[in-house]
């Protein structure tokens, strides 16, 4: 090394000075040398704990990522997107079959909740009723009531406002249903949601990921700290 070179000139130096010189004179030549390289060694030791030190601060320094943000996406959130929520989405279960369907097609709607005569949920009216049970059987809608072919509520799938969107898919695949009425702890209708509903949740939550890492890949979703 430089240190080291440096270190030997002096040396012969001092070697050669004691063939022409005194023996005090070669000593004030080796108390300069180990002066000088003493020096040098501390000025190398600073810049390595220098190096050092600006390693372990640039360590320190972290990358600060936001966590993907994730927007309360549950049924209650499908169920205010929902056509549903802004439509009288029940009826009497002692109306006509001709009544609901009358409904159904004014609101481009595949199902109702059918209520008893103190207001109570009592089941649920659906295309797939009107079908298999009147259009197939040759029966007169006008002379039928809903409470004869409605899914009663013993048998029918509900589910909680605050149950997840994946939970409420599961519901409706295990028992091959597209609508599922929301009730609250005390049993009482709060909504309605559909399959597409859930579909149309699911989606939007994607769109909504992708776009934070769309954003984080061109540095808008993270920085650096010291």
């Amino acid at each position: 090394s430089g240190i080291t070179h440096q270190y030997a000139s002096l040396l012969k130096f001092s070697l050669r000075s004691t063939t022409h010189r005194s023996l005090s004179y070669t000593y004030y030549c080796n108390e300069i040398m180990f002066s000088i390289y003493a020096t040098s060694l501390s000025k190398a030791s600073t810049r390595h704990i220098a190096r050092q030190t600006g390693a372990v601060q640039f360590a320190r320094r972290g990358m600060v990522t936001p966590k993907l943000e994730e927007a309360a996406r549950d049924a209650n959130y499908a169920w205010k997107k929902s056509c549903y929520s802004g439509m009288d989405y029940t009826i009497g279960d002692e109306s006509t079959v001709f009544e609901a369907v009358n409904k159904l097609a004014a609101y481009d709607v595949g199902c109702l909740v059918t209520k008893d005569a103190n207001g109570n949920l009592s089941g649920v009216i659906s295309e797939r009723d009107y079908v298999q049970k009147i259009a197939l059987l040759g029966k007169s809608s006008k002379d039928t009531l809903v409470r004869q072919i409605s899914t009663k509520a013993a048998d029918l799938v509900t589910a909680s406002p605050s149950d997840t969107v994946d939970a409420c898919m599961q519901k409706m695949l295990t028992r091959d249903i597209r609508h599922l009425p929301l009730v609250d702890e005390s049993g009482a209708v709060v909504g309605i949601i559909s399959i597409k509903d859930l579909i149309k949740t699911c989606l939007e939550e994607k769109e909504h990921i992708i776009h934070q890492l769309s954003s984080f890949a061109v540095g808008e979703g993270g920085h650096f700290v010291m």
